[in-house]
């Protein structure tokens, strides 16, 4: 379902796990044959980003674009001039991490018109209902409604990546779906991906599950 798209946006509140996702996205794609670059668009929040898994990145022969001083202590990176090669090279798929919350879609808003004008895109909203502010459809509906306001680029899917951390269970997950289905009948966007930690995924009663192997400093 996902992976006809050449470009791929992965949003949603702090802490959702948009970093592992868009990691792991990218390397599954590079796994099926495709190339790949993958862009840590989070001027926002220092601690968690993309270029933690620079090695890793650079092994699969995926190229990273990631903010200058990204994990320095410069306390707002700046957006490479590289990213706009992400929408000029049509011939490779680009995975784009971007910052948490309405504060990080704002710096999608340069990129707004090539990716609409391409229309060759899914932006996917990552949602953890175990995380505050994001407990309840409704209340993930909220931040939803906001983050697609700043980015001013349409979601076309949602990720229900519910957990908590390393206490999580097969049931953590599949407790998490009614939640992630009313959530998808506020928006109207479907639900298009289950991640799950990858020593439980096989576990989860649940359709679209995505394995995660944990890249980043941190699974939440």
């Amino acid at each position: 379902m996902l992976s006809d798209r050449r470009v791929t946006l992965f949003c949603g509140h702090y802490g959702s796990g948009k970093t592992n996702i868009s990691v792991n996205y990218a390397l599954y794609l590079k796994n099926n044959g495709k190339e790949v670059d993958i862009a840590d668009m989070d001027i926002v929040n220092p601690y968690f980003r993309t270029k933690d898994s620079e090695e890793l990145l650079n092994t699969a022969g995926i190229r990273l674009i990631s903010p200058r001083f990204a994990n320095s202590n410069v306390d707002l990176p700046a957006l490479p001039q590289e990213l706009y090669g992400l929408f000029e090279r049509r011939e490779r798929c680009a995975v784009l991490d971007i910052g948490g919350d309405d504060r990080g879609a704002y710096a999608l808003g340069r990129f707004t018109p090539f990716i609409l004008e391409e229309n060759d895109y899914n932006n996917l909203y990552v949602v953890n209902f175990y995380r505050p502010l994001t407990m309840t459809a409704a209340d993930a509906f909220e931040v939803m409604k906001e983050i697609e306001a700043a980015g001013r680029i349409p979601f076309t899917g949602i990720v229900n990546n519910s957990n908590l951390g390393e206490e999580t269970a097969a049931e953590t997950v599949e407790k998490s779906a009614a939640a992630a289905a009313e959530l998808s009948a506020l928006s109207g966007v479907p639900v298009v991906m289950t991640s799950v930690k990858s020593d439980i995924a096989g576990d989860v009663r649940l359709e679209n599950v995505f394995p995660l192997r944990l890249q980043a400093k941190y699974y939440s």
